[in-house]
Parts: structure tokens; C-alpha cells; sequence
């Protein structure tokens, strides 16, 4: 018999990239070269629009952002079903 528990145990420690998208915006290199404190970038979503929630480029889930003892973070609302591959 095959112990999963164990295989998830050697699971635990693998890295995984997690970001979190607030949106996003096109912009020129030039236009890039002119930002500095107090500009504004506009993104492609409302405020208040869901954050999108990525792990190693993949969509997993949709949240909100929070503030945590004086950090920020994202609350997950929702996950993101996976396609079928077959």
C-alpha cells in the first residue's frame, strides 16, 4: 500500500510563484521614463474590480485586497475551475 501522506509531505516544501494582478495597461518607454512619485497609472479595471490570483502564470483564483497590520493582502473570493484537458 502506498502511503500518500508521506508523497505530500515531500510536496510542502516546493516553491511556487504567487502574484497577484491589480491590472494591467499598455504604455510607451518613453512614457515609462517620465513616471515618478505621485504618478498615476491607469489599469484596465474599476476600483473595486476582483484581483486576479496566479500561481507559477496560471489564473487560480479572484479576490479582494485587505489590509493587514499595516500590510496589504488578498482575501480570496473565488476559485477559478480548472479546464478539462482531455
Amino acid at each position: 500500500m502506498i502511503d500518500d501522506s508521506h508523497n505530500l509531505d515531500l510536496l510542502m516544501n516546493v516553491g511556487l510563484g504567487v502574484t497577484a494582478e491589480l491590472g494591467r495597461c499598455s504604455m510607451r518607454v518613453a512614457d515609462v521614463l517620465k513616471l515618478g512619485p505621485g504618478s498615476i497609472v491607469e489599469l484596465d479595471r474599476g476600483a473595486g474590480a476582483p484581483v486576479d490570483v496566479f500561481i507559477n502564470q496560471r489564473l487560480v483564483a479572484r479576490g479582494e485586497i485587505v489590509s493587514v497590520d499595516e500590510r496589504y493582502g488578498v482575501r480570496l473570493t473565488e476559485i477559478v475551475a480548472r479546464k478539462s484537458t482531455r
